[in-house]
């Protein structure tokens, strides 16, 4: 066992450039970072600089290291979509050969919004693919009136319920879900997520959505790395939405976040915990808040703020540590549209051990990291990836 705790944190939509099938998906010349940072007239990323982000990737105000502290690579991804789930099984050895389907330019179809309906017993409004805070602000006082469930999309593989804690009730809004989730099993209707969207708050500008949201994700198509680790007895801590985009599967403790820095603020709290294991962190506002919504400012600004708690982080790590910093897809808000972008992710990877710094090869899918996990702590290997540790050096 080289390192004790591996620290794996993704930056929920960070790409770092299209892969080169990403025509296909109508995102030719996608790069997150490096359009965001272009768009602002550079980003001041000092700890990512300092790991070599500058030296990954060409990004605005970010400078090339002489010797930059990590080893570092691009990953492309081997499995079919850009979903959020697509690219974490990925990263723990499971490929998804059929894209979850989306319902992003049609809302769902009246078959299966009947069903829901006649199950739930209450009708639905909405069905459009929007943000779940202005949807709430535009429909949720006509919920509260009427009883009617909010009924949403977005450009991710998912079905989302908005309903008032207050007068709908969260054990109903729970149950309704978990129909909408048989519901969706079905195979031309199969989403990856239906997600529990509950707020608060009596009229239009005072609706706001509580921290008791609940995703119902489909179980993984097969074992992961988090299901090797778990049966060895070692720890598997999931920060963020890691929990839900996994069913739970494999995890042995969790952590709910309510944001990119509150997540971050868990994270380096559990660096003071003595455990042997994976800490495995999801980041989802620059994914949820910036990249959909299109807005590089607020991206820009988002990783900004993670840079400043990352400093924090590296602080805490100790020789046995390993820290890994990647992400699930693209999400580049100079794009047209609102969907992810099919592209590269980062693979930034930094111990305070390590005597060696430098570019890897390109890894030709994202579950190399799940492969050099598990045979970190040797268990059992997933079905795909190629360990990265012998070149950690």
């Amino acid at each position: 066992m080289k390192y004790k705790r591996i620290i794996t944190i993704v930056l929920d939509s960070l790409g770092v450039g299209a892969m080169p099938d990403a025509e296909k998906y109508g995102d030719i010349e996608t790069d997150t970072l490096g359009n965001l940072a272009k768009a602002v007239n550079g980003i001041n990323v000092k700890n990512l600089e300092k790991l070599g982000l500058g030296n990954l990737h060409n990004v605005a105000g970010v400078k090339p290291q002489m010797t930059p502290k990590s080893y570092y690579t691009k990953m492309m991804e081997k499995s079919l979509g850009k979903d959020t789930m697509t690219g974490h099984w990925e990263m723990m050895g499971l490929y998804v050969d059929k894209p979850f389907i989306t319902f992003t330019e049609t809302g769902f179809p009246k078959e299966l919004v009947d069903e829901l309906e006649q199950k739930t017993g209450h009708k639905t409004i909405g069905n459009i693919s929007a943000s779940g805070t202005e949807i709430i602000e535009e429909l949720g006082e006509r919920h509260i009136d009427t009883n009617e469930m909010i009924l949403y999309t977005s450009a991710d593989s998912v079905l989302q319920l908005a309903c008032s804690e207050e007068t709908f009730g969260l054990d109903e809004l729970y149950r309704c879900c978990e129909i909408a989730r048989e519901i969706t099993m079905k195979d031309q209707w199969k989403v990856g997520r239906v997600i529990a969207r509950p707020f608060i708050g009596k009229r239009k500008g005072e609706f706001k959505r509580t921290s008791n949201r609940h995703d119902y994700a489909l179980k993984p198509s097969g074992l992961t790395t988090l299901d090797h680790l778990k049966k060895k007895n070692f720890d598997v801590i999931s920060v963020g939405k890691i929990k839900d985009i996994f069913d739970g599967e494999g995890i042995t403790e969790f952590y709910k976040s309510k944001s990119n820095e509150h997540g971050m603020e868990q994270t380096i709290s559990l660096m003071d915990k003595d455990f042997t294991g994976l800490l495995f962190v999801n980041l989802v506002d620059f994914d949820a808040l910036w990249g959909h919504r299109r807005n590089p400012e607020g991206y820009a600004k988002e990783l900004e703020n993670f840079d400043n708690q990352l400093g924090q982080l590296l602080d805490k790590l100790k020789d046995d540590d390993l820290l890994i910093l990647t992400a699930d897809h693209g999400n580049d808000p100079t794009h047209t549209g609102t969907d992810h972008t099919r592209e590269m992710v980062p693979l930034i990877m930094y111990s305070p051990s390590h005597k060696g710094f430098g570019l890897l090869p390109i890894s030709q899918t994202f579950a190399d990291i799940g492969m050099s996990i598990a045979d970190n702590f040797n268990t059992e290997l997933p079905e795909n990836g190629v360990s990265l540790l012998e070149y950690l050096v």
